[in-house]
């Protein structure tokens, strides 16, 4: 008899072994299928509710203030952005510049030298003198034709000797406008080897790309000027936010390394395309004259909205827990589930509830008061497990 229920012992144990998993299994069925764990349910009488302070509520639809954060770059327009080369290329001979060396519209900034210059003033002297003569001699050949004492070829002939070389003249003048050179006040005693580059702009200097004795070519760019009346703001907004902005929307832009230290802009006008980081551009102008902003300084703004229609919950009912957000709602018999959420902007003791999955929450109780009590609640009946 004992050997046959030595015998039957495996079968005994492994029956039992297979009802307690049947038993774990049908437990954790019904775990799976609440809507939410255990774990994070807390269950008060009415002396603790009141002792804690818990109110409940629902959701409600609220006119918020939607602020968005930017980053963004000072950066200036491209007529207010001047990159200064010479037309006809030369050696550089002196320049007074330096990287943010103040300049005026008008003023010197550059010496250029070459003999290309002494040339160019020569043929323009040549051809001023030599049409001074067909002048002259087309009025002569002009009353021989209509006396008849010559014929009309020799006239036309006269003619257009001399447009011809009025066309080089006016040409001439006009190389020697764009290496600033008066041709009207050229003279014989006048030539040089030497002409002056001038600043097209009020600002200060960017950028010096040469050094003295240099050759530089006509594509070379020998300076850049940068006039910062103009400046603007050029902040990056992602697309789904685009549509918020439109132009004269206002706002506060600050620099990385002075964040306490914020500027007005306003908005003069916003992209309406996005690159391959679905992202696109909104400039905004400075109000005010701002000297010490310098292109390519960092910006981050803060900008203010319309007010929108959202889904709010008061500032009260959210709980920050292991670096997530969280609400806690009601069911019957004062139970409470914390519920993990997607809040958005913060306005007037209100926050945005971000909708998401199947969850009506315009119907759904929750704490509105008192939710931290609730976690802590939690929290000790954690550690009590």
């Amino acid at each position: 008899m004992i050997m046959t229920i030595i015998k039957y012992l495996p079968l005994i144990a492994l029956g039992i072994l297979s009802t307690g998993i049947s038993c774990t299994h049908s437990d954790t069925d019904a775990k799976q299928s609440t809507a939410v764990p255990s774990t994070d349910m807390v269950v008060l009488d009415s002396t603790q509710m009141t002792n804690a302070g818990i109110e409940t509520g629902y959701p409600e639809q609220k006119d918020l203030q939607t602020t968005i954060r930017l980053n963004g770059i000072v950066d200036v327009p491209p007529q207010n952005l001047v990159s200064v080369s010479f037309p006809m290329g030369g050696y550089l001979r002196s320049t007074p510049l330096l990287p943010g060396y103040p300049v005026h519209k008008g003023d010197p900034i550059a010496v250029m030298e070459d003999q290309s210059f002494v040339q160019l003033q020569q043929d323009y002297l040549t051809t001023r003198a030599k049409l001074d003569y067909l002048s002259a001699d087309l009025q002569r050949q002009k009353e021989l034709s209509d006396a008849d004492a010559t014929s009309k070829k020799t006239y036309q002939m006269a003619l257009s000797e001399y447009k011809t070389q009025e066309a080089i003249l006016n040409a001439t003048a006009e190389k020697l406008r764009l290496i600033h050179i008066a041709p009207e006040k050229l003279t014989v005693a006048g030539i040089s080897s030497q002409t002056r580059i001038y600043s097209p702009i009020d600002g200060y200097v960017s950028k010096v790309n040469v050094n003295v004795g240099k050759y530089v070519n006509p594509a070379d760019v020998l300076f850049e000027l940068v006039n910062p009346t103009d400046i603007h703001a050029a902040m990056t907004i992602f697309e789904k936010d685009i549509a918020l902005f439109r132009k004269g929307m206002r706002g506060k832009v600050a620099l990385l390394d002075q964040p306490a230290k914020f500027y007005d802009v306003e908005t003069i006008l916003v992209t309406r395309n996005v690159n391959d980081s679905r992202a696109g551009l909104i400039h905004c102008h400075f109000e005010g004259a701002h000297h010490e902003l310098l292109p390519g300084m960092f910006l981050s703004g803060i900008f203010q909205l319309d007010n929108q229609k959202v889904l709010a919950v008061p500032e009260d009912a959210v709980v920050n827990y292991m670096g997530k957000k969280y609400l806690f709602i009601w069911k019957n018999k004062n139970e409470f589930y914390l519920t993990a959420v997607e809040t958005g902007n913060t306005d007037q003791g209100f926050i945005e509830l971000k909708t998401s999955g199947s969850q009506d929450w315009t119907n759904t109780r929750i704490a509105i008061k008192g939710a931290y009590a609730l976690l802590g609640k939690l929290k000790n009946k954690m550690q009590e497990n």
